[in-house]
């Protein structure tokens, strides 16, 4: 009785989860200079006696948002490794949603390859939170050696890697329950993005 309790328990766990069926890389474009055209010579404005200089004013999302919801978890990850914290960007936030909405009747694992990095998790079940899906990737970390930049074995680190990419600055999720009982599918966009072949993250 006991050993049909763990092989249920087992199966159960197997079809509660499924992590993205494969990382998402990308070949950085060739950089190409742009061909000199020299500019007329123009005087320089006078400048304002009292030049007012304001930093930009970052939005702080509202704590138990859904924003926050998936942006902390992601800012204790590169918090560990002294990396900047990401914003929130409502238009990443506005493409996620959309391609979570495309996959609304079928729940595919399958990547949107638009011009922003790319996380994606799947669970059955109508209740998972962006925390689980946000930590799902984070533990990928285990299997991301950094000296020879791979993964250990078998196993994914791509959704990590993409989390900790330094030059990353903008996050923008969405969560979608999937029709029929499919499941939920959850989608992570950034930018700029990372996981370029044969880059480091950090």
């Amino acid at each position: 009785m006991a050993t049909r309790v763990i092989v249920f328990t087992i199966s159960l766990v197997l079809v509660a989860f499924q992590a993205a069926n494969a990382d998402y890389y990308r070949p950085r474009p060739p950089v190409v200079p742009a061909p000199y055209v020299p500019k007329p010579w123009v005087p320089l404005p006078t400048p304002s006696p009292r030049p007012v200089n304001r930093p930009p004013v970052t939005p702080i999302q509202p704590a138990g948002s859904i924003a926050r919801l998936f942006l902390d978890p992601h800012n204790a990850a590169r918090s560990r490794l002294g990396l900047s914290p990401l914003v929130w960007d409502s238009k990443l936030a506005t493409y996620a949603t959309w391609w979570a909405n495309q996959r609304r009747f079928d729940c595919a694992m399958s990547h949107s390859t638009g011009a922003y990095g790319e996380n994606l998790f799947w669970g059955s079940g109508s209740s998972w939170a962006p925390g689980f899906a946000v930590q799902s990737w984070i533990v990928e970390g285990s299997s991301y050696d950094y000296n020879s930049n791979s993964c250990h074995g078998t196993g994914m680190c791509g959704h990590y890697t993409q989390i900790v990419w330094r030059d990353t600055k903008r996050l923008g999720c969405a969560s979608v329950v999937c029709a029929n009982g499919a499941g939920v599918f959850i989608t992570c966009n950034y930018d700029p993005p990372g996981n370029y072949v044969g880059e480091k993250p950090y």
